[in-house]
């Protein structure tokens, strides 16, 4: 059995958890007044907070999968920035699924 990391140790607690979220949240809403300065700040910023979202609420993973849903285009550029498995996945069954004349 693999040891887990600290930070996934951490993340079992739920107050943890909750403070990751509230940080990624407070992230996201930084990364518009970080975005007008010189710099990359925006598209650090951003990604980061989301992932925090994401990994830490089930209510984010809801939204997000419900904005992919109806804005595919921006959601397959979310993943691609934010190095996601899943869509590294999508992207590879996509590539191998050929369309046939039928």
């Amino acid at each position: 059995m693999a040891k887990r990391s600290l930070y996934q140790r951490l993340r079992r607690n739920a107050q943890i958890r909750l403070a990751l979220f509230v940080v990624g949240a407070l992230l996201i809403v930084a990364s518009p007044i970080v975005g007008i300065l010189p710099g990359p700040g925006f598209i650090i910023l951003f990604p980061v907070g989301l992932m925090l979202c994401l990994q830490n609420s089930a209510w984010a993973k809801r939204r997000y999968v419900r904005f992919k849903r109806s804005h595919p285009g921006y959601g397959d550029r979310a993943d691609r920035i934010m190095r996601r498995v899943s869509a590294a996945r999508r992207r590879a069954r996509a590539a191998l699924e050929t369309p046939d004349g039928d």
